[in-house]
């Protein structure tokens, strides 16, 4: 795991470290901002869209250990969950609206 680590922050030092080396003139800054922003953009609603996937997983399965512990709450654990899914993913759709606001 340790070893893992060490390769990790090896890669992350050596993107960081190649930035300057990409640096282009100022009249060429509109387009690498555009190009910047699409992919940070993308990159964080592909994390938000997982993490939200994950939850959503999470609260499945626990929806399902509770109803077949208790059976008769399975009515009320299903509307409970539903609610819960539904806010989990307005979440992702807040998160689709402000990537359109930041590429707009």
């Amino acid at each position: 795991m340790t070893k893992l680590k060490y390769i990790f922050y090896t890669m992350v030092a050596l993107a960081l470290t190649a930035l300057p080396a990409m640096a282009q003139a100022a009249a060429d800054n509109e387009s690498t901002v555009a190009s910047s922003k699409a992919i940070a953009t993308g990159i964080g609603f592909g994390i938000v869209a997982g993490l939200a996937g994950l939850g959503q997983g999470l609260v499945g399965s626990r929806a399902a250990e509770g109803a077949a512990r208790n059976p008769g709450a399975a009515s009320s654990v299903q509307t409970i969950m539903i609610i819960a899914l539904a806010l989990i993913e307005s979440l992702v759709l807040f998160a689709l609206v402000i990537v359109f606001a930041v590429l707009r």
